[in-house]
């Protein structure tokens, strides 16, 4: 290999350095990058994020990459990178949380989610850091599954939850933000039927088993939509958001971080709203359908 692969600080995941892409990525290079990515579920490329187009290179040595459907949140000239950032009063939702207004705050969740097939995964890279926060999460949710007890393993083997679209942090049920809404509501969403997922993924490339309690989606258990069902969801994400399955990068500008959507959860912890923070992603297109619509999932009422 021509780059070296270390530990990174706590937590999970693996930091690249070394890596010279200046003239291109082999074939055999592309292949080790996506074994070590399969390894161990996030990568770290400090300073290397120089332009978009070094930026899809390396997204291409892990897969088809997805344009978004929608295309103002694509970046001009590129399909295949979206723009995230809350120059000009975009970045989605203003919340105050302490007395702060914050922009991009996004609890830990799984994308896509609430579709039967989440993508395969994505690459940020930081065009403009935030002068304060502005940091993202990574959790190892294969890691948090096998460290799950038995008797919760098989409690949990066959079960199913419904997930449904959230477009704001106050229609969340369990790891509730608290925080009060400044900005109205006025984004237009495509409708999303809601979906049923297993609690327990098998990876499609690996194999592994994995937790799947996306905070911000997840509605109940199917069979459970009482208390009971409530509880154990509460436990399970307890059990998923311990810091030891973490992995916070504070970021520098050029950085890039590559994730597996399919193992892992991720969260934006947000920042002030008067700062400025700029990210070009890619999206890497997942081909396995993990769940099922549900369309009538939505309207079950609970048990008195």
């Amino acid at each position: 290999m021509n780059f070296e692969v270390r530990k990174l600080d706590g937590g999970f995941g693996r930091e690249i350095v070394g890596l010279d892409i200046a003239g291109g990525i082999t074939p055999d290079t592309a292949a080790a990058l996506k074994q070590v990515w399969l390894d161990h579920g996030v990568l770290v490329f400090r300073g290397i994020g120089t332009s978009p187009d070094v930026q899809l290179e390396l997204s291409r040595c892990f897969g088809e990459l997805e344009p978004h459907p929608i295309e103002k949140f694509r970046l001009q000239g590129y399909p295949e990178l979206i723009l995230l950032t809350n120059e000009g009063g975009g970045g989605g939702p203003v919340y105050e949380f302490d007395g702060v207004a914050t922009a991009q705050r996004i609890p830990w969740h799984t994308d896509l989610a609430f579709t039967t097939t989440p993508n395969a995964g994505a690459l940020l890279r930081m065009v403009r850091k935030a002068e304060t926060g502005g940091q993202t999460g990574w959790l190892d949710t294969a890691a948090a599954y096998d460290e799950l007890d038995d008797a919760t393993k098989d409690e949990i083997a066959d079960l199913e939850a419904v997930y449904l679209f959230r477009p704001g942090l106050e229609e969340m049920r369990f790891n509730q933000q608290g925080g009060t809404r400044l900005s109205p509501r006025k984004d237009q969403y495509p409708d999303f039927p809601p979906v049923a997922n297993p609690l327990v993924w098998v990876h499609p490339e690996t194999g592994r088993k994995v937790l799947n309690v996306s905070t911000l989606n997840i509605d109940h258990i199917i069979g459970q939509r009482n208390e009971k069902g409530d509880a154990l969801i509460r436990r399970l994400i307890d059990h998923a958001l311990q810091p030891r399955f973490q992995y916070i990068h504070e970021w520098e500008n050029n950085d890039m971080v590559l994730w597996d959507n399919r193992r892992t959860m991720h969260a934006a912890l947000g920042h002030p709203v008067d700062q400025i923070r700029v990210v070009h992603r890619t999206t890497i297109k997942g081909g396995v359908a993990m769940g099922r619509v549900l369309p009538n999932a939505a309207k079950e009422e609970m048990p008195a």
